[in-house]
């Protein structure tokens, strides 16, 4: 059985964006884009400001930004990569929203972020608390720069998905 694989991902300034579409291209999956209902300026971004939209964000563990639109045949998904920025040690608040918006029961989700210079920190564990316990959400790659497809071609055949 073929497993349908989708990517999603959230990007402010397109460098997330450019992987997510190269992984998909390299895993023969559908893309989806995670938009903010309410677009983030670069004043909302600039993580220096303790009041900008971002800071605010990422200081309270309960917020959750809404998302514009919804992706229809969630189900229809085995393994889902998921994409976004890493902020401030973890994944931005809306990819807690993105994942609290379906059901991953029995689903892999595999992570890959980019990064100006952290880890992935805790990001397994605080993003866990947002699906279902049968989920199984992987560590994947920081993947900055720009990765070839060949690259990623060879880490999706590394686990064991293609």
């Amino acid at each position: 059985m073929d497993k349908k694989v989708l990517v999603a991902f959230f990007s402010c300034s397109g460098v997330t964006k450019n992987v997510a579409q190269t992984i998909a291209d390299a895993a023969g999956a559908d893309l989806y884009e995670i938009k903010p209902k309410v677009p983030y300026t670069a004043a909302d971004l600039n993580w220096m400001d303790k009041k900008s939209r971002s800071s605010v964000e990422m200081k309270d563990p309960s917020s959750r930004p809404a998302i514009e639109g919804k992706v229809t045949n969630m189900d229809e998904y085995d393994i889902v990569f998921l994409g976004f920025p890493i902020w401030w040690y973890v994944a931005p608040t809306i990819i807690n929203t993105f994942l609290e918006s379906y059901d991953f029961s029995e689903k892999t989700i595999i992570l890959f972020a980019t990064s100006g210079g952290s880890g992935f920190g805790k990001t397994v564990e605080k993003l866990k608390e947002s699906v279902s316990s049968t989920a199984k959400i992987k560590e994947g790659r920081i993947l900055n720069g720009k990765p070839s497809k060949e690259e990623l071609s060879a880490w999706i055949k590394s686990l064991g998905l293609k």
